[in-house]
């Protein structure tokens, strides 16, 4: 007996192909403007609740689509109120999506902001050396739903809305373009979920090409750079992805960023002790950012279990952001949030696995 065909995912249409969707069932197209406010605006989760279509169109909408929930597995809270949510996909994989309040140092005590670090893929290909989300390969690319379900889900557990994006969970989301692309679009949208493009941030290991890519596409989304060494020879120890796309070219591709976009890039760097934290490797960064006029963030390392990696003493991380403003560059730190529920990408994910697999050896 063949298995059923898997149904589009509601979440992964657009206005425009939900209209065709439509038209070529023999609907009208503008039904498509109160499937989508029924989806995004009153957030239902079955077709049966949008009680202004016909019957004869929910029950033909119910025939080619489906919901696709990701179903929480485990959410976890941690003292500083982050909160990190392991979800599971349809087919059994798991992903992690991340909940962070607003840094009262930053934005104040009275800040609304609510970010969510939303992943693209199941794993990552890319293999940096600090990060858990690569410890056990890369699976599958997630599709445009299982992108804009994470937001979704994230609500409707917390009871907040979202305010801020950022795609720096796991995976590599310039690797994932064209599906991110359409999530953009969903994410940004007014008949979708309504985030501003400006509250979007997506993260890159340095994939120049896509960087071009990026750049030409008209939505104005901010970029990070998740950088971490501002050498060839110090990236390469650390990032893998750095011998196919050298500092040079990565520095390349952001310019031609910063200079189609006119915003300044963000250069994400972890401090490692050892590694990356010297007072040398500060004033190469003072270097590589003041040639592309990018901000800095500098994040003390969150401690994987089977990784020899440790974070440097507050002292020197307090010595290489010297560096850097006396440099005259625009730097942070971030002493992250969520250290105590292990909210690095991919920790919960791994820790669940692990566990899973443990459970399974000792039957």
């Amino acid at each position: 007996m063949q298995p059923a065909p898997v149904k589009s995912s509601i979440h992964s249409l657009t206005l425009p192909v939900l209209k065709e969707r439509l038209v070529s069932m023999g609907h009208p197209g503008y039904r498509a403007e109160q499937i989508l406010q029924w989806v995004y605006a009153k957030r239902v989760d079955s077709f049966e609740a949008m009680s202004n279509l016909p019957a004869a169109l929910r029950a033909g909408l119910a025939e080619e689509f489906g919901f696709h929930a990701l179903e929480p597995v485990r959410v976890t809270g941690s003292e500083d109120t982050t909160r990190k949510f392991l979800l599971k996909l349809t087919d059994g994989a798991l992903i992690e999506t991340v909940l962070i309040p607003a840094n009262p140092a930053l934005y104040g005590e009275a800040s609304d902001r609510l970010t969510l670090c939303v992943s693209t893929q199941v794993g990552c290909a890319y293999g940096c050396k600090f990060c858990a989300s690569g410890l056990d390969g890369w699976t599958r690319n997630l599709g445009v739903g299982e992108i804009v379900g994470q937001i979704l889900r994230a609500e409707a557990l917390s009871g907040e809305r979202v305010s801020n994006l950022v795609f720096m969970g796991m995976g590599e989301p310039l690797a994932n373009f064209a599906n991110l692309m359409t999530a953009l679009e969903i994410l940004n949208a007014p008949w979708g979920v309504g985030i501003g493009a400006r509250r979007m941030t997506l993260s890159t290991s340095g994939l120049a090409p896509q960087i071009r890519q990026l750049a030409d596409n008209p939505l104005q989304v901010r970029l990070a750079i998740s950088l971490h060494g501002a050498t060839n020879e110090v990236r390469q120890q650390i990032m893998p992805v750095n011998r196919k796309y050298p500092l040079e070219v990565l520095l390349e591709a952001c310019e031609y960023y910063s200079n189609r976009k006119n915003q300044r890039l963000t250069f994400e760097y972890i401090l490692i002790e050892g590694i990356n934290d010297r007072p040398e490797d500060a004033a190469a960064l003072v270097k590589v950012a003041r040639k592309v006029d990018a901000k800095v963030n500098c994040i003390p390392y969150n401690t994987v279990a089977g990784l020899d990696w440790t974070r440097p003493g507050e002292d020197r991380q307090d010595d290489f952001m010297a560096v850097l403003r006396r440099g005259g560059v625009t730097a942070t730190i971030r002493r992250e949030k969520g250290h105590d529920i292990a909210a690095a990408c991919g920790q919960l994910r791994r820790q669940t696995m692990v566990a899973t697999e443990g459970e399974a050896k000792a039957e």
